[in-house]
C-alpha cells in the first residue's frame, strides 16, 4: 500500500476519519491537562501506544500521513472528535469488523497512557477518557 491508498475495504474518506478520530482522541486527553512538558510526554506516550497496536489496527492508523485536525472552538473540536470516533466505529464494524474491537482497545489504551504520562491522571483527563469510551461504544 502507498501512503495515499486506503486500508482494504475503506474509502480514502473513511480512512481519514478513522485516523483523525484516533489522533483526535489522544489530543483531547493531552489538552485536558495543559502544560508544555506534560504535552510532550503525553504525545510520546500516545505515539508509543499506537506503535504497539496489533498489525491490522496499525495499518488502519498509519496510511495517509498525519490527519488534519478539525477546526473550530475548543468545544466544537471536542464535539467533532467525539462524533467522529462513533462514526469511525460504525465504519469499522460495517467494513472491517475484525479490526473494530482492536481499534477501540488501541484508542482507549492510548488515551489511558497519555493521561498517565505526566504526573498521574487528572480528573479532567478522566472525564475526557469517559467521553471517548462512550463515543467508541
Amino acid at each position: 500500500m502507498t501512503d495515499q491508498t486506503p486500508a482494504p475495504d475503506l474509502t480514502e474518506d473513511e480512512q481519514t476519519l478513522v485516523r483523525r478520530s484516533a489522533f483526535g482522541a489522544i489530543a483531547l486527553v493531552s489538552q485536558a491537562d495543559p502544560g508544555f512538558f506534560a504535552m510532550f510526554k503525553e504525545s510520546m506516550a500516545g505515539s508509543q501506544a499506537l506503535q504497539q497496536a496489533p498489525e491490522g489496527v496499525k495499518e488502519l492508523l498509519r496510511e495517509g500521513g498525519l490527519p488534519t485536525p478539525p477546526r473550530g472552538s475548543k468545544e466544537e473540536v471536542r464535539a467533532t472528535i467525539l462524533a467522529e470516533l462513533g462514526q469511525a466505529m460504525d465504519v469499522l464494524r460495517a467494513k472491517v469488523p475484525a479490526q473494530a474491537d482492536g481499534y477501540r482497545d488501541v484508542v482507549l489504551a492510548a488515551a489511558d497512557q497519555v493521561a498517565a504520562a505526566a504526573d498521574g491522571v487528572a480528573a479532567e483527563e478522566q472525564a475526557v477518557i469517559a467521553e471517548i469510551r462512550s463515543a467508541l461504544s
